[in-house]
């Protein structure tokens, strides 16, 4: 039905694009990229994609809006070239917190982005742990949201031997149905951590702990990590509460300032996270050897080569 996998990657995610054109064993397609002096953006591609398989990779994260505008622009570009179908592969979806009115007179950011990409001409998109699942109801094109959920567990399973007596800690009540799926793959005891959000800010007031840390390996986990406050809130919390080791494990490494330097000055034996978001050479050197980044680039290659031959996603993971 279509050509052959026609690869293209953005400027946010230079370094995962290309281990999963190496998976695939295919070469990036080549394009220019060039943001003129009133910093508006121009997209080039090399080579015709016309009745192409055409998937962009773009993660959203910081710079945001250049990130989010290079997708829409290259969706276009590859649109008005005629390619057969367009995948857009957006490890990290940015906005994706801004997915309801919880108060009056606000947007409902995530919608937008979602309108944004599917006009933008864009057939199908690929996306990882979305903060909320009802998302994916705001795209109107099919697409596959996948977890690092799998990735996380098999590299924390050759952790489990020299643990002791570890139990999962949910950063909030908010992401203890997916805390709870941690501590069932892993086999272990679970407890939250209670916190409230102060209005609008982005900082938030960890409460108490529901369940028991005492004497016990702690393994944190959530699905990203802004400014870290909310992680070390957590960490804070279960050290008093007598825990013993503490891992930080979480999908979306976004790490904005100060999130290096509050990382780094935790009492912490390592931080587990995936390449959905690249962490720059100055971050990863402050976080020294706790940092273990898990690549997605295998699993987002495979499920390319899937969608690519009209395969199923879900046998991947037995569904």
């Amino acid at each position: 039905m279509y050509g052959s996998i026609k690869l293209f990657s953005g400027t946010s995610s230079p370094a995962l694009a290309k281990r999963i054109a190496d998976y695939l064993n295919i070469s990036l397609e080549d394009l220019d990229i060039i943001q003129f002096p009133n910093e508006n953006l121009f997209v080039k591609l090399h080579r015709s994609v016309r009745e192409q398989d055409v998937y962009i990779i773009q993660t959203t994260a910081s710079p945001v809006h250049r990130n989010l505008m290079e997708l829409l622009i290259m969706i276009q570009t590859a649109r008005l070239d005629s390619a057969a179908r367009i995948t857009a592969v957006v490890p990290y979806l940015c906005y994706a917190r801004s997915d309801k009115k919880d108060q009056p007179r606000v947007p409902i950011t995530a919608r937008l982005v979602t309108d944004m990409i599917e006009i933008a001409g864009a057939d199908r998109y690929i996306t990882f742990d979305l903060h909320a699942g009802q998302i994916q109801g705001f795209f109107s094109i099919p697409g596959d949201v996948l977890t690092a959920f799998h990735l996380l567990v098999e590299y924390m399973e050759k952790k489990l031997p020299q643990m002791h007596n570890p139990v999962v800690v949910t950063a909030d009540l908010g992401f203890a149905k997916k805390g709870r799926n941690y501590a069932e793959a892993l086999k272990t005891p679970m407890a939250f951590i209670e916190k409230r959000r102060i209005g609008n800010e982005s900082r938030t007031e960890a409460l108490t702990i529901i369940g028991d840390v005492a004497d016990r390996d702690v393994i944190v986990v959530d699905d990203e990590v802004d400014t870290a406050g909310s992680m070390a809130q957590a960490v804070k919390l279960v050290k008093e509460y007598g825990a013993r080791d503490v891992y930080l494990v979480f999908v979306h490494p976004v790490l904005s300032d100060p999130a290096t330097a509050r990382l780094a000055a935790l009492p912490i034996k390592e931080i587990v996270t995936t390449d959905t978001v690249p962490i720059p050479p100055e971050k990863r050197a402050r976080l020294g050897d706790r940092l273990t980044v898990v690549s997605i680039a295998p699993l987002l290659g495979e499920v390319i080569r899937r969608t690519h031959e009209g395969r199923s996603v879900g046998a991947l993971f037995n569904e």
